[in-house]
């Protein structure tokens, strides 16, 4: 690792500009640049290291669900991909028994490193990942070390990015470099990152959103294994395709919505049940459909929908990762928006029935599918029911587009991302 006072150096020179360049793509260097200058000043404010201290720098992008809507919990097949917006943190070891991290505008916390087991009175916080990562790189053999972080986060919060999963990625991306030789691979950190999630911080997730994070660029999952889960890179070039990504925060509110959300696993897991396994990848689809009349009566119609869009949805996200690698984006696009209209119908989160009178998500998509008149392609985006939906838009249309969704949302609503070819790193 450069010296920090090499590592400022070589920033306002420009000499790292290749690298800032390779991660986020057409944004320029000019602005890449001055974010990291900036999170390297602010480290050097917060911790006061010394001068000769050795310095890196590193990043954990946001990701987006591309296909596969709710298909991972049932050990389907998923499509995502690492985005532009990211966690970057300026990070060099302490030489204490502690991680100290500082993220930008939230107060200061320190975890220390002298135990690592779970502590409840955590759940929920972002210590509670740092010592869940911490513990999982001590599981996998090798010994934590303190360092001091200072993080920059631009990754959206709620916004269906995976921000938690971002954190995580960094901070074992962090002590990948300072404690492990390099040793562990981006499917072992994401394992690490989402067990940090489930045992440390108390929320249950599957493994797509930090091997998203983890891996980088555009990847297809299969969670046959969810303890080995098959990661495939698949090579397309987004930034040639004459398409906008962008992702448009309905600014709903997800208070309240826990039994939404968990209402699909259950009821999938239902109709698997009544064949004796526990989820439906378990469940041949002939098996299924001939059995839907009196699995209409057993576990009722909404609980069949979900799990026909369960096996129609976990075919799509194959059939798009093959469209991409064939250079077939027309055929991907189609995909895309069946998925939409499979999720809405079939898979029916884009609104809470609790809350009949607040369809942000469902009136966001109508105008967004009308903007686009035909061309393109949009779907709710992540778990549904509020947040946000995901559009690939023509860049010809692009200025239409986004006007007409800030008209209905507010401005800033519609962001433009890219898809970013690397995962979980070391920048400098």
């Amino acid at each position: 690792m450069p010296k920090l006072k090499e590592l400022a150096a070589g920033l306002r020179g420009g000499e790292y500009d290749g690298a800032l360049e390779r991660l986020y793509p057409g944004a320029g260097s000019g602005a890449a640049r001055r974010r990291a200058e900036h999170v390297a000043e602010q480290f050097q404010t917060a911790f006061s290291p010394a001068p000769e201290a050795e310095a890196g720098l590193f990043s954990g992008p946001g990701r987006t669900e591309i296909g596969g809507n709710h298909t991972d919990h049932q050990r389907g097949h998923v499509l995502c991909g690492s985005v532009d917006l990211d966690m970057l943190a300026c990070a060099a070891p302490n030489g204490r028994g502690e991680i100290r991290v500082l993220s930008e505008g939230y107060a200061p916390f320190s975890v220390a490193l002298d135990s690592l087991a779970p502590d409840p009175s955590e759940y929920g916080t972002t210590a509670a990942l740092v010592r869940g990562v911490a513990a999982g790189v001590a599981e996998a053999g090798y010994t934590p070390a303190g360092f001091d972080a200072f993080v920059s986060s631009n990754v959206l919060s709620g916004s269906g990015l995976s921000s938690s999963a971002a954190f995580e990625i960094l901070i074992g991306t962090i002590l990948n470099r300072f404690c492990c030789g390099v040793a562990l691979d981006s499917v072992e950190l994401a394992k690490i990152g989402q067990r940090a999630e489930n045992l440390y911080f108390g929320k249950p997730c599957g493994l797509m959103d930090q091997a998203g994070c983890a891996v980088g660029g555009a990847i297809a999952i299969d969670f046959e294994d969810p303890t080995a889960p098959r990661v495939r890179k698949v090579r397309f070039d987004f930034q040639s395709c004459g398409h906008a990504l962008c992702i448009v925060d309905t600014r709903s509110d997800h208070a309240d919505l826990t039994g939404d959300y968990a209402a699909i696993p259950a009821e999938m897991g239902a109709v698997a049940a009544y064949f004796g396994k526990n989820v439906l990848r378990e469940v041949p689809e002939a098996q299924f459909r001939a059995a839907i009349p009196a699995l209409r009566s057993r576990c009722g119609d909404r609980a069949v929908l979900r799990a026909l869009h369960f096996y129609d949805d976990d075919r799509r996200a194959q059939a798009e990762a093959e469209a991409l690698e064939q250079g077939d984006f027309p055929r991907f696009l189609s995909l895309v928006n069946a998925s939409g209209l499979s999720s809405s119908l079939h898979l029916q989160n884009i609104w809470s029935p609790a809350r009949p009178e607040r369809q942000a998500v469902a009136l966001s998509l109508a105008l967004g599918r009308e903007l686009l008149g035909g061309a393109g392609a949009i779907r709710v985006h992540g778990g549904g029911f509020a947040g946000t939906i995901q559009a690939f838009v023509p860049e010809d249309i692009l200025p239409r587009f986004k006007t007409g969704m800030e008209a209905l949302l507010g401005e800033g609503s519609c962001h433009v991302l890219r898809i970013r070819p690397e995962g979980g790193c070391a920048v400098i």
